[in-house]
């Protein structure tokens, strides 16, 4: 495809019907689909399992913490331009490249016991593993008609509902189960070969269209790759480091920002830009991206806060707390479905789809908040059950309000847009929980020892400094996760009439068009 087929129409209109792609190129599409999951598994089952890895590898605990944020920031940066180098490269050898690539990575890293090689290893396996979960909906929004274009997005959607829960059940089978940690790594080998046939097979062998390269925002990568990689750096490190107390911080946020400002002022006045800042003129893509980023830190209470309770207070292993995680990990694969299914009905209104979501995640929150020190992941099942049924509601209607408005033309600039802004909502979700939580616990132990200096002598029976110290460790951690619970429950409440201010969008048809030609395979 030429970078003008790209361009953008002022007011795109609806995409011509095509017909349902051919069997071979459904197989081409889960492939992608699989590559895509293996890519989040590779990142989040990697962080859940760092302190077996660091135990084996015999690194401390700063310095193994660096392996979570050069794989984040090799993700990030390669988002935005992934679609780009699918299009000219074509999606077939573009995957199959990047496929091998986090493949003999993979098989590598367990081997490797020096720290700044490992480090440099995972930094690149990021990279590759980060062109995946863009080219997925790409290729959704492109290759599938309207009539079933939801069903794509419903997969896609996967990656941020099913992916991060699944990674507590396989992080504990690879080291309570299995006890070898290589593989918390090498998990992704059979994955590799299943997605790598499928797409082989499926996907069609496009020639390398040179002619683009000339044509491509160079300076503009130039400045946006480092930028994503300083603010990454700066948002995983920060609550480790404490944030502006800490130079290294300052640096990445101060230049990562700076040239973040840089790449996106050559962006919009490129010709041919990666990801096309115009677009952002459209509501439902403006807020709607917004919304994104705050329902990806919603988000973080479906898995972070139980764990961030469930490890330091109850003692529990991945293996232990993997059920909570099941909870909401296994509908997904029905219910993503469910939800497109019922966008597709006339008479529903995805906005209230969307907000129905957001309510059930926050009711699922306030009920999270109600923790003491008593409970365990027993008292977590209605929580999760709250989240299974929200968060597939929230993300499937989000993406659905956010890409009617892009003609499949465009496909390839959300792409890069809101890929981009997953990774970094993620890990800001992260940092903002976690400061939260720092935050928070320490204000509630400074307030419990006022109390205990205040109420200790007149206590017969007070336990000894340590033991003291112990329970209120404890309280604080529980009063800090209810705290965390209660802000992004209103949080979600407060999305709710931003929501509704998106553009209405009607639901597609669902007949079948009756034309058979089927999508240029040049155009992904």
């Amino acid at each position: 495809m030429s970078a003008a087929a790209l361009q953008p129409t002022a007011a795109p209109p609806a995409p011509a019907a095509a017909a349902a792609p051919p069997k071979r190129a459904i197989a081409g599409l889960v492939g992608i689909l699989i590559a895509a999951m293996m890519a989040g598994l590779n990142n989040r089952v990697g962080a859940l399992a760092l302190a077996d890895v660091r135990g084996a590898l015999g690194f401390g605990l700063d310095d193994a913490s660096w392996l979570t944020t050069v794989y984040s920031a090799g993700e990030v940066i390669a988002m935005p331009f992934a679609a780009w180098f699918a299009i000219t490269l074509s999606v077939r050898r573009f995957e199959l490249w990047m496929i091998g690539a986090c493949t003999l990575l993979a098989v590598c890293i367990p081997f490797i016991h020096d720290l700044d090689l490992l480090l440099a290893m995972r930094f690149l396996q990021g990279i590759a593993s980060g062109t995946m979960i863009p080219v997925l909906m790409m290729a959704a929004l492109k290759f599938l008609p309207p009539h079933i274009r939801l069903h794509g997005l419903a997969l896609y959607a996967l990656t941020a509902t099913f992916a991060p829960n699944l990674s507590i059940w396989l992080a504990g089978q690879w080291t309570d189960g299995l006890f070898d940690w290589r593989w918390v790594y090498w998990q992704i080998l059979p994955l590799a070969a299943i997605a790598a046939l499928l797409i082989g097979w499926g996907l069609p062998k496009d020639p390398i269209q040179t002619d683009r390269f000339p044509q491509a925002n160079w300076p503009g990568m130039a400045f946006g790759m480092p930028a994503f990689a300083l603010i990454t750096v700066a948002l995983d490190q920060g609550v480790r480091l404490d944030w502006f107390n800490s130079p290294l911080i300052v640096v990445s946020l101060v230049a990562g920002l700076t040239l973040l400002a840089a790449y996106l002022l050559t962006e919009w006045y490129h010709p041919a830009p990666f990801i096309k800042l115009q677009m952002l003129s459209r509501r439902n893509l403006a807020l709607g991206f917004t919304l994104f980023i705050c329902l990806l830190v919603v988000l973080t209470s479906g898995v972070m806060l139980p764990m961030t309770y469930l490890g330091p207070l109850q003692s529990y292993r991945p293996l232990q707390m993997a059920p909570i995680g099941l909870i909401v990990a296994l509908p997904q694969l029905v219910l993503g479905s469910v939800v497109a299914l019922f966008l597709y009905r006339k008479w529903v209104d995805a906005r209230f789809v969307f907000a129905g979501g957001l309510l059930l995640i926050a009711l699922a929150c306030f009920f999270g908040a109600q923790l003491t020190s008593d409970w365990n992941r027993d008292q977590f099942v209605m929580t999760q059950t709250l989240q299974a049924f929200g968060q597939p509601m929230a993300v499937v209607s989000m993406l659905f309000l956010c890409t009617s408005v892009v003609h499949p033309s465009e496909g390839p600039y959300v792409s890069g847009n809101i890929n981009t802004l997953r990774a970094l909502g993620s890990v800001l979700g992260g940092a903002v929980v976690g400061q939260l939580v720092t935050v928070r616990q320490r204000f509630h132990a400074e307030m419990l020892l006022d109390h205990a200096a205040l109420v200790g002598n007149s206590v017969p029976l007070a336990p000894e400094p340590a033991q003291l110290m112990g329970i209120i460790g404890q309280q604080a951690l529980v009063l800090s996760v209810a705290d965390a619970y209660r802000v992004l429950g209103v949080l979600a409440l407060v999305m709710v009439p931003f929501v509704l201010r998106l553009t209405y969008i009607p639901a597609p048809d669902l007949q079948a068009p009756a034309s058979h030609s089927t999508p240029s395979s040049s155009q992904g």
